[in-house]
Parts: C-alpha cells; structure tokens; sequence
C-alpha cells in the first residue's frame, strides 16, 4: 500500500511535470508574437528576475512538508525554523553577501534595489556578517587598501559570524523545544541541526 509521502510526491511531481510541459509550450507563441531578438531577450530578463518572497515561501512549504507539520504546528515551528536557517547561513557565510556575492550581495545592493529586482520587493535591512562581508570585499575590489584596513575588516567579519554562529547555537535549542523526535531527525539530515 503506498504511504501518503509517496502519493503526496507522486502528486507534486505530476503537478511541476504539467507546468513545465504548459510553460513550453507557450513559450513559442510568445516568441512569434514579440518576434525574433526583442522577444528572446524579454524571455531572458524574465528568467533573471527573482522574487525572493515566492522563493521563501516555497522554502518554508517544503520544509513543513518535509517535518509533517500542520499548519497549526507550523504557526510554532516556521518562525523558529527560518531563524535557524537564517543564522546557518550567516555563520557560515554562504547567505546574502556570502561567497561569490550572494543574492543581494555586494554584486547587486539589497534586494529590491538590484538590477532585475521585482519593484515594490521590500528592502530587509543587512545582517551583521552580511554588512562585514560587503566592507571587506570594497576593500579587497580597491588595491590600494592598506593590508592593516583589510585585517581589519577581515577581523570585523569574523566577529560577526561568530556572534551568529553563538545565536545559531541558542537558536537551534529553542527550537529543539518543540520538535518531536522524527522532526528533529528530519532538519538534522537537512543541516539545520547538529
């Protein structure tokens, strides 16, 4: 007898399968209709832009899913688990302002303000290690930056994470709290937990 996960995949799949199959093909149509280069670059520029709202969403949906939340539980879990998720990426540097400039990073401003953004997309004010990540990169771009400004600023990052990573800690036992043992399990192999 197939387990409600498996039907439940079953269902998403079939449901991402059909929304890929419309979206191609529909995508012709609209290429005939704006017409040769005008309309493959309109389509490109669509592609690129990123609603980090809708992106959060989806997270948080696959996340409640994958603990098998209701959404009762969820209205207790979702905001500590998103904090701890937050606080992982921080520490460990690969957030917003992470490695390679991350999404909203030094390589595009804040969300909302960077080239591609979604207008009227709320500005979220930058984490520490985000705004310690973003200094210490305006300095390494600059070669004339004075080694002792780059220890500096490197120090400075460092500081941050590890604040985040000491809130990380703090975060990940209040959310133990109120997690059962299959959910705990669950974000341990997602690495949320340890």
């Amino acid at each position: 007898m197939l387990t409600r996960r498996t039907i439940l995949s079953a269902v998403v799949v079939l449901i991402v399968g059909l929304l890929l199959v419309s979206q191609s093909l529909s995508q012709p149509q609209q290429r005939g209709q704006r017409g040769g280069a005008e309309g493959t670059q309109r389509q490109q520029m669509q592609r690129r832009q990123f609603d980090p709202e809708r992106m959060r969403q989806m997270m948080e949906q696959r996340i409640q899913q994958q603990l098998g939340a209701t959404d009762q539980e969820w209205k207790i879990l979702g905001p500590r688990v998103m904090k701890v998720s937050e606080l992982n990426r921080q520490a460990s540097g690969f957030g917003r302002g992470g490695m390679f400039g991350g999404m909203g990073g030094r390589r595009g401003g804040p969300q909302g303000n960077r080239p591609g953004g979604r207008p009227g997309t709320p500005v979220r004010e930058q984490t520490a290690v985000e705004k310690a990540t973003e200094q210490l990169q305006t300095s390494l771009d600059n070669t004339s930056t004075a080694p002792e400004e780059i220890k500096k600023q490197l120090t400075a990052l460092r500081a941050a994470r590890e604040k985040a990573k000491q809130e990380l800690a703090a975060a990940q036992q209040e959310l133990r709290k109120v997690l059962t043992v299959r959910q705990e399990a669950q974000l341990v192999l997602m690495g949320m937990l340890d």
